[in-house]
C-alpha cells in the first residue's frame, strides 16, 4: 500500500471516529509504528488532525470544538442505538417513576426507544430540557412528558442558563440518561460548554441513580468543563470495553460497565 493511500485512509478513519491509534493504524496496515507516525505528521503538517499522545485526533476534537446536533445525530448512529436499547433495558416493562432525559444524541436515542420499553400502565413521568427528546416523547400515551425551558443552544437543541439549572435542582428523578462528549480517567466527564456543564452537572446532582451513555469515541476525550467525577455515575452504557486505565478507575469509582 503506498503511503498516499495509507493518508486518505488515516483521514477516512478520523472522519468517522475522531481519534486514531499509532499501534492500531500499524497493525492494521502492516508496517511499523514509525511508518505511521510519519504519516500522522505529513497530515498534521497539511492540517488534516492533531498530534496527541499516542495518535492523532480530528482538528475539531479541541477542548471546546462541538459538532453541530445533525453532524452527531449521524455519527456512530449504530452504536447509539445499541447503547440506547442496552440502557432503556435497565428500566424494564414494569418501571414506575421518574425519568430525565439529558440533552445529545445518544440520550435523545434512548428518549426514542422509551416508549417500546416501558409498559402499557402508565405511571411514568418524563422530563427532559431537550427539544429532540421531547419530540420523540410528545403523544406517547404510557407516559407523561414535562419539559424545562431555557435558552436554547442551537448546536445542542436543549435548553442551557440559570433558570434551566434552578428547575433541574428541583427534582429528584429516579433515575437519568446523561450524555457526555468526553469521559476520561483522570478527568472524568466533560463537556466543551460551561453552560452545558452546569445543566448535566445539576442532573446528576438532582437523579438517584445516574445512567452514563457514551460511545467507545468519547474515551479518552477531554474537553474544556468537567461536570462530574467517574464516582458521581452509577452505570457506564457504552459500545466497547474501556481500555485499561479507563476501565480500572471506572472499577475504583464503583461504575457498572455494560457494553452493548
Amino acid at each position: 500500500m503506498y503511503a498516499m493511500e495509507r493518508q486518505q485512509l488515516i483521514e477516512r478513519e478520523l472522519r468517522d471516529v475522531g481519534r486514531v491509534s499509532v499501534v492500531d493504524l500499524a497493525r492494521r496496515f502492516d508496517v511499523t509504528t514509525e511508518t505511521v507516525r510519519r504519516d500522522l505528521d505529513r497530515l498534521e503538517g497539511t492540517g488534516s488532525l492533531r498530534r496527541v499522545h499516542g495518535g492523532a485526533v480530528s482538528t475539531d476534537r479541541a477542548s471546546t470544538a462541538e459538532s453541530t446536533l445533525t453532524e452527531r445525530r449521524d455519527r456512530q448512529g449504530d452504536a447509539k442505538r445499541a447503547i440506547a436499547a442496552e440502557a432503556a433495558s435497565l428500566l424494564g416493562a414494569s418501571f414506575r417513576g421518574s425519568i430525565f432525559v439529558d440533552g445529545g444524541t445518544t440520550p435523545a436515542a434512548v428518549a426514542a426507544v422509551l416508549p417500546e420499553t416501558l409498559g402499557a400502565g402508565g405511571g411514568v413521568e418524563v422530563v427532559t430540557h431537550s427539544l429532540e427528546a421531547a419530540h420523540l416523547l410528545a403523544g406517547e400515551e404510557q407516559l407523561s412528558l414535562t419539559t424545562i425551558g431555557g435558552r436554547v443552544r442551537g448546536v445542542t437543541g436543549a435548553a442551557v442558563g440559570a433558570h434551566t439549572v434552578r428547575a433541574i435542582a428541583q427534582l429528584r428523578p429516579d433515575i437519568a440518561f446523561v450524555g457526555t462528549n468526553g469521559l476520561s480517567a483522570g478527568f472524568g466527564l466533560s463537556t466543551p460548554d460551561p453552560e452545558e456543564a452546569a445543566v448535566k452537572a445539576a442532573i446528576i446532582q438532582s437523579a438517584r441513580r445516574v445512567v452514563l451513555v457514551a460511545d467507545a469515541a468519547k474515551f479518552g476525550e477531554e474537553l474544556l468543563v468537567r461536570f462530574a467525577r467517574l464516582d458521581e455515575i452509577d452505570v457506564l452504557v457504552t459500545d466497547a470495553a474501556p481500555p485499561a486505565p479507563l476501565a480500572e478507575a471506572l472499577a475504583d469509582a464503583d461504575v457498572e460497565v455494560r457494553v452493548a
